[in-house]
């Protein structure tokens, strides 16, 4: 009976929590991209080219979509959020190449990015589109594990962030910004600690590659390898 009421508080708790870092998740993606696009009318704000409005309406829906998959399983519809989960892989599907033509077209049309380095903007770009992809590969094929899944998922959002955290319309240092875009991590680490008094494995591998992701941004946004890339794309 202890057992069965410790099970049934660990299940309610993760419901608020991941509930609490959707909402989170859409907070950060709001403040980011309010001025230009969401108070700005979405299709009817003034973004230089018609795939970038694709690319927008794309993100906003698998942010919405999340929300609405994390809610499901708080409300013990898994039925529904299996098969919402089809749509979901679709959307993913979409996200990538979408986005990277996006940053290619970025790129070679010399679009600005609120001032940032096009480098730096395309490394950061490239780097998370790819590790988005395979924590949303890996949480696919372990989607019947309800704990490892919901957690690859929500490291897989984290992952999207830099854009927006890039565009919050105040100024702080780069260590603020690593430190805004890591919050759901940590919260996440500091979760698994109180409710299992270890971090779970798969929260350990998905940071570890979120902070490796990050730490290589630089280092390959400053490489000779990638200058020849930029000047490429923005040569074809």
């Amino acid at each position: 009976m202890a057992t069965m009421t410790v099970r049934a508080v660990r299940k309610r708790s993760d419901d608020y929590f991941f509930c609490c870092m959707a909402i989170l998740i859409l907070a950060i993606v709001f403040i980011g991209f309010a001025q230009t696009y969401y108070l700005a009318g979405m299709f009817r704000a003034h973004l230089p080219t018609v795939l970038i409005h694709v690319h927008g309406a794309l993100m906003t829906c698998w942010i919405l979509l999340f929300i609405v998959q994390v809610a499901l399983v708080s409300a013990k519809r898994v039925d529904w959020h299996m098969r919402l989960g089809i749509l979901g892989m679709v959307l993913a599907g979409l996200i990538v190449p979408i986005a990277l033509a996006t940053l290619i077209q970025t790129v070679r049309h010399r679009y600005a990015v609120f001032g940032k380095n096009l480098s730096i903007v395309s490394a950061g770009d490239v780097l998370q589109l790819s590790l988005f992809a395979a924590l949303i590969i890996w949480g696919f094929f372990v989607r019947r594990n309800g704990p490892v899944h919901k957690r690859l998922m929500l490291l897989a959002m984290v992952t999207l962030l830099g854009p927006a955290v890039a565009r919050w319309p105040f100024a702080f240092s780069v260590l603020v910004f690593f430190l805004i875009c890591d919050v759901v991590p940590l919260l996440l680490i500091l979760f698994d600690l109180w409710s299992f008094k270890k971090v779970h494995f798969v929260t350990l591998w998905g940071v570890l590659l979120i902070l490796a992701m990050q730490i290589s941004i630089l280092p390959l946004a400053h490489s000779a390898f990638w200058h020849h890339v930029t000047v490429w794309v923005q040569n074809v």
